[in-house]
């Protein structure tokens, strides 16, 4: 979503955010656990993250987020949790549902989110619509 992220720029500002809210700062070790990858290739896409302004990052010390990476992983994480909220109104298992929403949500369209949101928003609001669904 946004301005044309790749998947992988999108799962890093998603991780590196995730970290922060948790720790206050994010470091290569932290981020290179959590996507299961190597730090060399955490350093890497660190300077380059920061080098388009979505973090501070400075070799040896933590990582934050820039107002402009805050605001664009904070749409990635709201576009996953709503996708993993309507799979789960769907009856798909929670392990499966966030798989799945970390897959989906890097290829829709804007569009299709927005629409997608509003009909998560309207089967929440909705109670026995929602228990409906459920039967």
């Amino acid at each position: 979503m946004g301005k044309d992220l790749s998947k992988s720029v999108e799962d890093y500002l998603e991780t590196i955010l995730k970290i922060v809210q948790e720790k206050g700062y994010a470091r290569v070790k932290d981020i290179a656990e959590q996507l299961d990858v190597k730090p060399a290739s955490v350093t890497e896409m660190l300077n380059k993250l920061s080098t388009e302004g979505l973090i501070n990052y400075e070799k040896y010390s933590g990582v934050t987020l820039t107002e402009e990476g805050r605001e664009k992983a904070e749409e990635i994480n709201k576009v996953h949790e709503m996708l993993k909220r309507l799979l789960l109104l769907i009856g798909v298992p929670e392990e499966i549902a966030e798989e799945d929403a970390c897959r989906i949500e890097h290829v829709l369209h804007k569009e299709t989110v927005l629409r997608i949101l509003k009909l998560v928003e309207a089967i929440e609001g909705e109670g026995s619509f929602l228990e409906t669904l459920r039967r």
